[in-house]
């Protein structure tokens, strides 16, 4: 909570709770402009993630079929993990798309970065571009649900349109990579670095 704009005042943090990808810190604060009166805040504390947009040299997306327990449905989405402790975003990136979809990149292009529910958590998502794919197998990790996609560009943003693709961070993915005309990376070697 800010404390120099003279709004609020922080009381008290405290971890509620501490899982294995994220932790949960209740904040409470007091608001001058509300008689002083108490509120509390509960955020979650995440150590980041990426997501990738997977291109095939013909052009076709990947995508993931991925079952979310949380909202008891199979998404499509573009791969994705949790950032290891002390993990650069890149190599993430690189381990996560061979994990869930079976490719390997010869090249990873930084798109951009963004807030994936800053009223909820600190997430903040990176988004790369990989290219030069090679087919290498999936590693799933135990409970992952996984089925590999392709799609041509005008059908991914056919799906987001329509609804068929409700996942936030493949939308705003899609859309970063959108706006660098959809191009594909140069080869391994010539990867502009983030």
């Amino acid at each position: 909570m800010a404390q120099d704009d003279g709004r609020t005042k922080e009381v008290t943090r405290e971890i509620t709770h501490r899982g294995p990808v994220f932790a949960v810190e209740k904040i409470e604060f007091r608001d001058p402009r509300f008689g002083g009166r108490r509120t509390r805040r509960d955020i979650v504390r995440h150590p980041g993630a990426v997501t990738i947009v997977p291109v095939l040299p013909d052009g076709r997306i990947i995508l993931i079929r991925n079952y979310r327990t949380s909202v008891e449905e199979s998404l499509l989405e573009f791969p994705a993990g949790k950032l290891d402790r002390g993990e650069e975003p890149c190599a993430a990136a690189a381990r996560e798309l061979e994990e869930e979809t079976g490719y390997r990149a010869g090249a990873l292009r930084p798109l951009g970065s963004f807030l994936t529910s800053p009223g909820l958590t600190d997430e903040l998502m990176h988004a790369f571009l990989a290219s030069d794919l090679g087919h290498v197998g999936q590693r799933l990790q135990p409970g992952e649900e996984i089925v590999v996609h392709q799609f041509d560009p005008e059908a991914v943003r056919e799906m987001i349109s329509s609804g068929a693709i409700k996942d936030g961070k493949t939308i705003a993915a899609f859309f970063l990579w959108e706006l660098l005309g959809g191009q594909v990376c140069p080869p391994y070697g010539e990867a502009v670095s983030g």
